[in-house]
């Protein structure tokens, strides 16, 4: 859009950000950015950027208008990085370990350096040559997302991913902490389905060095002594601190329960960073690949550090560089800043802030906040990224005090951790009460998005120079920001490489991101680690093509056990979904109901893995009514009213709708699988489909395959011959809570989204149930429950 001003749409009201008082404007000003284009002027948002870095930043601003905000628009805030007592921490680092590796091994756990782990690498390697099929079981054992993985390793088969079980999916608490018990049950009940047994588990890998971890809490404490003698408190971390370590440490006990005649199972730690890292390469597109892929890992902290950058080639992986530096992490510059000023715990503030950063001002010549806090990160040589130390305080309090003074008076007070919520943790969704929006909060979250995004290309821009490379692999937490993912593959496209010394002519990124990234996923990771470091020249890995590794499919006889225990429900047994005909009836059935603006959701299959749902623990709506937004997240989801809604939607309508990047294009556009990238929606599309076109003009989308989900991709064409477009609107199964896991799970989230008209339950054998709240008005119901029942079966 160009030619004259136009007003930013107003920010809704009510649903916002809880914690703070403060009142949205009624009248918003005009901004617009020095191309004269209107704000979120898409299309010219990668040039605005790719033009101003190749200025001197800091110096670039004065150019800019000045905005109303006191003397601190001038101020400049000076710059302090590193450690006040680095020699102290070393030492402390090296004592804990040097008495730590030897006692923690004579209790079971063990690091890869030692004797024991030495031996499971020969084991392992020895009974694959023998033609055997062996396991490896990959363990979180405690702090956030815990999780158990099993893997099979065969000469003939390579390396398969059989599950990848979240704790928090079997217990319904976010985030889950605990060992993680239920997800081993899980795990020993598929090693039994295959005729395994736990003796045929080579290895149990744990997704942290937690020795290694436990000695850089040593050098953390006493670094900047004695103020971070309180980092030690549970407080100053709840998510991940020293508690968690020592139960990690001790979890040979635990996992005796599940290896009948053990008093004690021995357990290795792997390195946290590199678990991602082979992990996420070894499932891209990229992997085996000949020419260089470069992968970063970035997130809150590894055991060792806070990002960690590589190069692989032909299966190898090369670590290059290290920030040894926990507190100069940009995860947890994203976490902490977007919860103090969101009201949100973390893990759960995190994609809300990223959504909110869509309503503020994208720009960074405009934005009256982003000058301030790009003083927040030091950009140094060879990709370095530090936190200046002058504004942040979390080297010294963590979560519990983070901002120095310099930082409140551009923030404000940070919202303390007691009065923070966790909307993932909600047990009456009638006590949601989301506090209003304002256009300052908004803007400070674009700009704390930006700020990120220039950490983001200032490391891969070190990377590309370094390497020469033209594939990227991102991982850590901090790759599911998937606006920065669509950033990168606007900044590194063809006019960047044709700047760069040599020949690079027709050259671009090409990016993918796994579907777990984030510590989620790390359990996997620590099997993938072992096996490839060790036997790669024996393993092929499979390379990803759909999520859905966590649990089992649900047995018909568990999901009419559910319905039995439900006196609340009205449920009918509608045939069976083996073949394609009886498939593409029910989905018929179900774009009816959607498309008379009803709202289903579908539960079958294994579940999806990793914090997206993918179509098989899904709710589904019509993205064609713009109210659909307002009636999902005001009566089904409870959510904030600047969260957007994501499209599944067919390979044909995503090319027909989206720009989709050449940059994202490798194993036709598997990228796009997994949401975990947005793409700018072409013109005409957001008339089409407004419920899932969010404020900046992107999708955040999903692209079925028939292959791996028939029954949702059904559902998209019946869709489309209804309303012109093969696409649903896909959101999560679950409110106030995990995504729902299990039948019961699955139940409990008709009962809370007052808004659903009912779902679709299908069992391992394909039996097909509708189901729908007793009493309640209910499309489905209406449409299923009137007419006689396939089978005969009506509870």
């Amino acid at each position: 859009m160009t030619g004259g001003p136009h007003p930013r749409p107003p920010l809704p009201i009510a649903r916002g950000w809880p914690g703070h008082e403060g009142r949205p404007r009624s009248l918003l000003r005009v901004d617009k950015n020095r191309a004269g284009k209107c704000y979120p002027p898409m299309g010219s948002v990668a040039r605005e950027r790719l033009e101003f870095l190749e200025r001197a930043m800091p110096d670039a601003h004065e150019a800019a208008p000045k905005r109303t905000f006191g003397t601190l628009f001038k101020r400049r805030v000076t710059s302090t990085v590193g450690m006040t007592h680095p020699t102290i921490g070393k030492i402390a680092r090296a004592l804990t370990m040097k008495v730590g590796e030897p006692v923690l091994a004579r209790f079971g756990y063990h690091r890869m350096t030692q004797p024991f782990a030495r031996e499971k690498v020969r084991e392992f390697r020895q009974r694959l040559q023998r033609g055997e099929r062996v396991y490896l079981l990959g363990l979180g054992a405690a702090g956030h997302s815990a999780a158990a993985c099993l893997v099979e390793a065969s000469l003939k088969d390579g390396l398969v991913l059989l599950q990848n079980n979240e704790e928090e999916r079997f217990t319904g608490i976010k985030h889950e902490q605990e060992f993680p018990r239920h997800a081993l049950r899980a795990v020993m009940q598929e090693l039994n389905r295959r005729g395994a047994k736990p003796d045929d588990i080579v290895a149990v890998l744990a997704s942290w060095d937690h020795v290694t971890m436990l000695a850089n809490g040593a050098r953390l404490v006493t670094e900047e002594a004695p103020a971070s003698f309180l980092l030690t408190r549970s407080d100053a971390s709840p998510k991940m601190n020293f508690r968690h370590i020592l139960r990690a440490l001790a979890s040979p006990g635990p996992l005796a329960e599940f290896f009948p005649g053990e008093k004690r199972v021995p357990v290795i730690g792997m390195r946290h960073h590199d678990n991602h890292a082979y992990f996420s390469y070894a499932a891209s597109p990229f992997y085996g690949s000949d020419e260089p892929v470069i992968l970063t890992v970035i997130d809150g902290y590894g055991d060792d550090g806070c990002a960690s950058l590589y190069v692989a080639r032909n299966g190898a992986i090369e670590l290059l560089h290290v920030n040894p530096i926990i507190f100069d992490s940009l995860g947890m510059l994203y976490t902490v800043v977007s919860s103090t000023q969101g009201g949100w715990t973390s893990l759960s503030s995190e994609g809300r802030f990223m959504g909110a950063a869509a309503w503020g001002d994208g720009s960074r010549l405009t934005n009256r906040f982003y000058r301030l806090l790009r003083q927040l990160i030091v950009l140094e040589p060879e990709g370095a990224v530090r936190l200046n130390r002058s504004m942040f305080n979390i080297h010294r309090r963590a979560e519990e005090v983070p901002y120095r003074e310099a930082l409140k008076e551009i923030l404000g007070e940070p919202i303390a951790l007691r009065d923070m919520w966790s909307p993932d943790a909600v047990l009456k969704v009638e006590d949601i009460d989301h506090s209003e929006l304002s256009r300052d909060r908004v803007d400070k979250a674009a700009a704390l998005q930006m700020v990120f995004e220039d950490g983001l290309f200032h490391i891969v821009d070190h990377l590309i120079r370094e390497t020469g490379a033209t594939r990227l692999v991102l991982s850590g937490g901090t790759a599911l920001n998937c606006l920065a993912n669509m950033r990168l593959l606007e900044q590194f496209d063809e006019a960047y490489y044709r700047r760069l010394p040599g020949d690079h002519a027709g050259e671009r990124l090409h990016l993918w991101v796994p579907p777990t990234p984030s510590d989620a996923g790390v359990a996997m990771g620590a099997a993938y680690n072992f096996a490839l470091r060790f036997a790669g020249d024996l393993l092929e890995s499979r390379r990803f093509e759909h999520a859905f590794y966590c649990g089992a499919t649900p047995t018909t006889e568990q999901i009419r056990l559910a319905l039995r225990r439900a006196p609340d429900m009205e449920w009918v047994e509608m045939g069976n979904l083996g073949t394609r005909d009886a498939r593409e009836s029910w989905a018929e059935l179900i774009a009816d109901v959607i498309a008379a603006n009803g709202i289903v959701g579908i539960y079958q299959g294994v579940a999806e893995t990793g914090p997206r749902a993918l179509g098989h623990r899904s709710i589904l709506a019509n993205p064609c009514n713009p109210r659909t937004l307002e009636v999902l997240n005001a009566r089904v989801k409870y959510r904030e009213a600047i969260r957007p809604l994501a499209p599944m939607v067919s390979r044909r309508d995503a090319e027909r709708l989206f720009e989709l990047s050449p940059g994202a294009a490798s194993a036709d556009y598997n990228a796009y699988n997994y949401m975990v990238l947005t793409v700018a929606a072409k013109p005409g599309t957001k008339e089409r489909i407004p419920a899932v076109i969010h404020e900046d003009g992107t999708a955040r989308i999903q692209i079925v395959r028939p292959e791996h989900d028939p029954l949702s991709y059904a559902c998209l064409e019946a869709m489309g011959r209804r309303t012109g477009v093969e696409v649903l609107v896909n959101t999560s199964l679950n409110v106030g809570a995990p995504i729902a896991q299990d039948a019961q799970q699955a139940l409990e989230t008709l009962r809370r989204a007052k808004g659903m008209d009912g779902l679709v339950m299908v069992g391992e054998d394909g039996t097909a149930l509708a189901v729908w709240c007793r009493g309640k008005p209910s499309m489905l119901g209406q449409m299923v429950g009137d007419g006689p029942p396939t089978s005969g079966q009506r509870g």
